[in-house]
């Protein structure tokens, strides 16, 4: 992977595909964007448990995808 770089002038409309050359180009970059997400998850297990945490997700996770749709 040394020596590749995104290709910045080709415009094919496909965000997810942006962004996994992204993360393939930089893991690091993914890591730091997850890393509050799985300590929001680690502090809210361990204060209420896992059902809860893993509640939590779901609802953060229907209202992305939810607000996502209405834009």
């Amino acid at each position: 992977m040394v020596g590749k770089k995104l290709d910045r002038t080709r415009l094919d409309g496909s965000k997810a595909r942006t962004a996994l050359e992204v993360v393939r180009e930089s893991p690091t970059i993914a890591l730091i964007t997850v890393a509050p997400a799985v300590v929001v998850f680690g502090v809210v297990w361990w204060l209420f448990g896992f059902w809860a945490a893993i509640l939590l997700a779901v609802i953060f996770g229907v209202g992305a995808v939810v607000t996502r749709k209405l834009r």
